[in-house]
């Protein structure tokens, strides 16, 4: 018999909207007000801060606090430069890939909408093929349809303008989802699943309860940094994705074995608490919840790093989804993943006790 899905109908139709919504860095109050109206009948209140970071609060008075957090925003592209023949050139706003851009049509966000346009490349027959060149972010640029830069101009496109891509939300063989900005709308969908989950199944936790969608993580964990001042929380548990490691041109002896569908990745990092880490890994053995490990040198890279230093040291631990081509339009997760990263947290909050220390000194 086949085993019943966490997920409903209501669930899936917000994650599609949430996914195909643009969200680039610095740009994301559109996509958390589809967030918090959400999650809206899950929590008590919610607070914002002025760059767009959204939290939905359970129990705002009480003195323990938790945190439950994913971040907001995607990567994407500014206006840089536009020449004198209306070819648009562009800088990163986050880790964009130059590599995947040529022949990929873009979104210009104008103060009047969205302006089309592509990643034009030379046609193959044009290159020189004993001295090739690789797309890279000097030779990559826009083609809107306009003859020079006053037509562009005449577009509402300036410098500044920020650049996304539209590919919109998928499902491959039945379990997997594809869509750019997995990295990391899926942590925001999967932190908005617990709250309706606890909601829903009347359970009322000793603590409260910070459900954390958190703004700038693409250029350098910036919302965390700013939001863990406000709420000051007693412990975080943080969710991005990290790479399934099984596709070609990965090498696992230095990346690790991470595969999709074989469960959560829980994090091994000098900002993991040990001692919070060993509880959602020993809830994940009692609940028969599956998991895999992964060691990260120094810095996980994620807003588990702004927490945990945060505040004179906050218990913070990470639960990554395995996640294939990230940083691309067709990023991809295993439905199970996704929906075992949600039965951990869940379950793991179901165990922390009001006022856990997580010292090892006591």
């Amino acid at each position: 018999m086949a085993k019943k899905s966490i997920l409903n109908k209501k669930s899936m139709d917000f994650l599609e909207k949430y996914l195909n919504n643009a969200s680039p860095t610095g740009y994301e109050w559109e996509g958390q007000k589809i967030w918090m109206d959400y999650l809206k009948p899950y929590v008590d209140e919610f607070i914002t801060d002025t760059y767009g970071t959204a939290v939905g609060v359970v129990n705002p008075k009480a003195k323990y606090k938790v945190v439950i957090e994913g971040h907001a925003d995607e990567i994407s592209w500014y206006v840089n430069y536009i020449s004198d023949n209306g070819l648009i050139y562009v800088i990163r706003n986050g880790g964009s890939d130059h590599q995947i851009a040529p022949s990929k049509i873009v979104n210009i966000h104008t103060k009047n909408g969205i302006v089309k346009g592509v990643f034009g490349w030379p046609a193959i027959h044009t290159r020189d093929k004993s001295k090739e060149e690789a797309p890279k972010p000097d030779n990559i640029c826009i083609d809107v349809g306009a003859k020079d830069k006053a037509a562009v101009e005449k577009m509402d496109i300036h410098v500044g303008c920020v650049i996304t891509y539209p590919d919109e939300f998928h499902i491959l063989n039945g379990d997997k989802f594809v869509c750019r900005a997995l990295d990391n709308r899926m942590g925001g969908f999967m932190i908005a699943e617990v709250a309706r989950l606890l909601k829903e199944n009347k359970k009322t936790l000793p603590f409260g309860l910070y459900i954390t969608n958190s703004v700038q993580e693409e250029i350098g964990l910036r919302g965390a940094e700013m939001i863990t001042q406000t709420i000051k929380p007693n412990a975080a548990i943080v969710t991005d994705v990290t790479h399934d490691t099984t596709t070609p041109m990965i090498e696992q002896k230095s990346q690790g074995f991470v595969e999709l569908g074989a469960g959560p990745v829980i994090a091994y990092a000098p900002a993991v608490q040990q001692k919070l880490r060993d509880l959602i890994t020993e809830t994940a053995e009692e609940k028969k919840i599956p998991f895999q490990r992964a060691a990260l040198s120094r810095a996980t890279g994620t807003d588990t790093d702004a927490f945990a230093y945060s505040n004179g040291g906050v218990p913070s631990a990470l639960i990554s989804l395995p996640l294939r081509y990230m940083h691309t339009t067709v990023e991809m997760v295993h439905r199970d993943d996704v929906e075992n990263v949600i039965k951990m947290i869940y379950e793991t909050l179901l165990k922390m006790k009001d006022g856990e220390t997580f010292s090892y000194f006591k």
